[in-house]
């Protein structure tokens, strides 16, 4: 199985860079690098704290393919 994430899509549209994302959720710029090119699961805590950032839902940003 492969994790796909939006956050990439998500830092776009609300115009935030990977610094800033980083801040707001606790953790280092290239955490958020690593997990924008798919080389990082985030923790459960991580990825409810950047949906909530995007007031949106975990499902919404990550997503399991085969």
């Amino acid at each position: 199985m492969m994790l796909i994430t939006k956050i990439r899509e998500y830092r776009a549209r609300y115009n935030l860079s990977q610094e800033e994302l980083a801040v707001r959720v606790g953790v280092r710029r290239e955490t958020i690098g690593n997990l924008e090119n798919g080389k990082y699961n985030p923790s459960l805590k991580l990825a409810m704290d950047i949906a909530k950032v995007f007031g949106c839902s975990v499902e919404d940003l990550f997503e399991f393919t085969d």
